[in-house]
């Protein structure tokens, strides 16, 4: 009888913490309070478009091997995408991420990124947040430091977590789904 009423309470315990831990729909910018530390959540999704008149990504160079590397090292592409606040593209949106990133790993499907998240709507408009870092591309979910950031998000740090929301192979169209974590400047102020 021990062992169930223990068993059952651990079960009911992990429900529970499932239960709180599962955010509920809501807007795209969110500040979150753990004890005395504020924290900014942002969720919102990258539109990657590689073909096409409307194209958002531009391959800029490339080296000597990345025509016969299967990591296509050394290709560098730049990048101009649309950041929405729902996973459609034609919802509102809410900032630009722009940046490059480098095809950096002989061994494995692994970008060299920096995106610039230019912040084109809310309380956060004119702000920026720098996440730069290595992107292995096959992980269904990764993790990237958040390194800085301008206006609202001077002296950022953070992180961002990141999964394929969306590909479409045939037509070199993707959507990122993006979660950032982040503590700037103004957070540190109301410490």
């Amino acid at each position: 009888m021990k062992k169930l009423t223990t068993s059952l309470m651990l079960t009911i315990s992990y429900l529970l913490l499932l239960t709180a831990a599962t955010p509920a729909p809501g807007p795209w910018v969110q500040t979150l309070t753990k004890g005395n530390k504020k924290i900014t959540k942002l969720h919102f999704y990258v539109h990657n478009l590689e073909l096409g008149p409307n194209a958002t990504v531009y391959r800029v160079a490339t080296a000597s091997i990345t025509s016969t590397s299967p990591t296509s090292f050394g290709q560098v592409n730049v990048f101009d995408d649309r950041v929405t606040a729902e996973p459609d593209i034609k919802s509102e949106q809410v900032a630009r991420a722009q940046g490059t990133s480098a095809y950096a790993d002989l061994q494995a499907g692994a970008i060299a990124m920096t995106a610039n998240f230019y912040i084109t709507s809310g309380e956060f408009n004119g702000s920026t947040l720098v996440i730069a870092g290595r992107n292995p591309l096959l992980e269904p979910t990764r993790e990237l430091p958040v390194i800085g950031g301008t206006g609202a998000f001077r002296l950022a740090r953070g992180y961002a977590v990141v999964g394929i929301y969306l590909y479409d192979k045939a037509a070199r169209y993707s959507v990122l789904e993006y979660t950032v974590y982040v503590i700037s400047r103004r957070h540190m102020l109301c410490v």
